[in-house]
């Protein structure tokens, strides 16, 4: 059945039944673009014309990651499979895990709230829906050029030389996030502001519980001038409405030693004190590093209002809500 809106399906601005102005000229350049939320075709599990092509379609798009992931284009006003320079990436609704149905939204709505609560430069995404009425994620690649060329993009597993190969499946967990760090400090110019930028992110991603905030959910992009700068955030989502997997993507944690500080044995979970101290592993200063994390704890109040108009389910928006207040609970706990 195909969804009734009565919000934009990309910002979630309300009172429109289709993607905003707004919404429009970021995703797809122009406020006036007739673009549907609706795609012509089912979803890839359905047994149709479009199976071979979706299969050839993935054997072909040069993204990581295990979700199956589609190239899209836009030809002229209508999204579309596409072999090669496709500027959009299509994200299904993956196998395998609980509440799977809402994985694309999980995401969507994570980004949204990144993006509009806590000023987080992200790639431009929406959600989207099949032609029977399946949703899906659609996110913009921040990694071409207005000629259409790419940019270098390179993730921090990449830069810190880890592959299957040489550590085997877990590779892009098998490090710390000052690990990430100290390579923003080696590869980014500009490097005090991407480690604020940085900082930031971190915290955001313990605050809504994503889990899989792995190496190659991070990465460094060339910039118009030849140097090279964070890229922006993708890949956001409180992976705890999915799977009961580890508080931060990373198996060495925040940094090395933190799982044995002083704070981490009373509480057992990382706390203010953790993130502080992590803060200063970047050579931010505490006085800093404190008023980051309070002006983001400020901003939580705006979040729920934004998670009423995601495509979540109900109870999965209690339960998201659930999730983020118990980790802002956790930035009160000092030693």
């Amino acid at each position: 059945m195909l969804p009734i809106l009565d919000r934009c399906p990309g910002n979630l601005e309300p009172g429109h039944e289709t993607y905003s102005p707004r919404c429009k000229a970021e995703m797809f350049g122009s406020r006036t673009k007739k673009v549907s939320h609706i795609l012509p075709f089912p979803p890839p599990n359905n047994d149709s014309e479009y199976g071979r092509l979706f299969q050839e379609n993935r054997q072909r798009i040069s993204i990581s990651g295990v979700q199956e992931k589609y190239s899209m284009g836009l030809v002229k006003n209508q999204l579309e499979l596409v072999d090669r320079k496709g500027q959009y990436i299509l994200k299904p609704i993956p196998g395998d895990l609980i509440n799977r149905a809402f994985i694309p939204a999980n995401e969507h709505v994570t980004m949204q709230i990144a993006k509009q609560v806590f000023s987080i430069e992200t790639a431009a995404n929406a959600m989207i829906f099949f032609n029977d009425g399946t949703p899906a994620y659609l996110t913009k690649r921040f990694d071409y050029k207005p000629d259409g060329t790419k940019y270098q993009v390179e993730d921090f597993a990449t830069l810190l030389g880890k592959t299957e190969e040489l550590e085997g499946a877990n590779f892009k967990y098998n490090a710390s996030y000052e690990d990430i760090g100290r390579l923003i400090k080696k590869y980014i110019p500009a490097a005090a502001v991407a480690m604020e930028k940085f900082f930031r992110l971190v915290v955001f991603n313990y605050l809504f519980s994503n889990g899989d905030a792995h190496l190659k959910n991070f990465s460094a992009i060339e910039s118009p001038d030849g140097d090279y700068i964070l890229a922006p955030a993708y890949d956001l989502m409180c992976t705890r409405l999915h799977i009961n997997e580890s508080e931060l993507g990373l198996q060495e944690g925040l940094y090395k030693g933190a799982l044995g500080s002083p704070s981490y044995n009373k509480f057992g979970i990382y706390t203010y004190d953790n993130f502080i101290e992590f803060g200063e592993r970047l050579a931010i200063p505490p006085k800093r590093s404190s008023k980051i994390i309070e002006q983001m704890l400020q901003k939580i109040p705006n979040v729920e209002p934004l998670v009423q108009r995601s495509f979540l389910s109900e109870e999965l928006k209690v339960q998201y809500m659930g999730h983020l207040r118990e980790k802002e609970k956790r930035f009160a706990l000092k030693i």
